[in-house]
Order: C-alpha cells, then sequence, then structure tokens
C-alpha cells in the first residue's frame, strides 16, 4: 500500500484549519461558547475573519470540529495502543466508549450541553460524506 504524500498547500490549509478550531474551543471554554464571536476565533488564531469564512460558517461548527477532532485522535491512539490479540472490533468499541463515558471529558460534555453546539454536533454527525439521510 502507498501513501501518497500531502503538499505544502494543503499542509497550510490543514494547519489553518486545527488552528481555528483549537482556538474555538480554547476561547468557549474560557469565556463560555455564547461570548466568543468569530471575530475573536480569527484573531486568536492569527488569520482574518474572511479566511475563517473558508473554513467554518459558524462558531459553534469550529468547536464541535475541535471537539470531534480530539476525540477521533484519542480514540484512533487507544486503538493503536491496544493489545496485538485484541479484534478490531473489541478494540475500536472499547476506545469509544472510554471517550464517551471517562469523566475528565465533562468539560467537552458541558460545551456541546448549549442548543446551538448540540445542533452542530448533530448535524456534522450526520453530515458523513457518501452517507444519505434517511430523509433525503
Amino acid at each position: 500500500m502507498t501513501t501518497r504524500r500531502t503538499g505544502l498547500r494543503e499542509q497550510k490549509k490543514q494547519a489553518t484549519r486545527a488552528a481555528l478550531r483549537e482556538a474555538a474551543l480554547r476561547l468557549a471554554l474560557e469565556h463560555g461558547p455564547e461570548n466568543v464571536r468569530v471575530d475573536d476565533i480569527a484573531d486568536a488564531a492569527g488569520v482574518s475573519p474572511r479566511t475563517y469564512n473558508n473554513y467554518f460558517s459558524s462558531r459553534e461548527q469550529a468547536i464541535v470540529a475541535a471537539i470531534t477532532a480530539e476525540r477521533e485522535a484519542r480514540i484512533a491512539e487507544e486503538v493503536t495502543a491496544a493489545p496485538a490479540h485484541t479484534s478490531l472490533t473489541d478494540a475500536l468499541t472499547g476506545a469509544i466508549l472510554a471517550r464517551y463515558t471517562e469523566p475528565g471529558d465533562t468539560e467537552r460534555f458541558l460545551v456541546t450541553a448549549t442548543p446551538p453546539l448540540r445542533e452542530a454536533f448533530l448535524e456534522a454527525a450526520t453530515d458523513v460524506p457518501g452517507v444519505r439521510s434517511v430523509t433525503s
């Protein structure tokens, strides 16, 4: 299997997206999600509000992207660290359950408990590429 190298332009885009979502989550945790403006997130990430809008359409979308990316990274680490004799299904199930039931993750649950963030989280969860909604 060959791996595809990511070009410099794509790497910069990924870095900008990561900086925006990390700034959004940090500011939401510091000030409350309702007290964070897109301009604040863009400024904290070192980009213009217009650049921000190239990546996210709302502050909620950026906050949810940060939470999701963080969980995905932790799940991937746990699956990779599972003992060799563990089946992929068991390793993945255990890692996912740990991410959604671990007491230290309460901060993230509080953030997603606000109605606009919960809505954005559900939208992101149902907007999986290649998967059509039952209502479509």
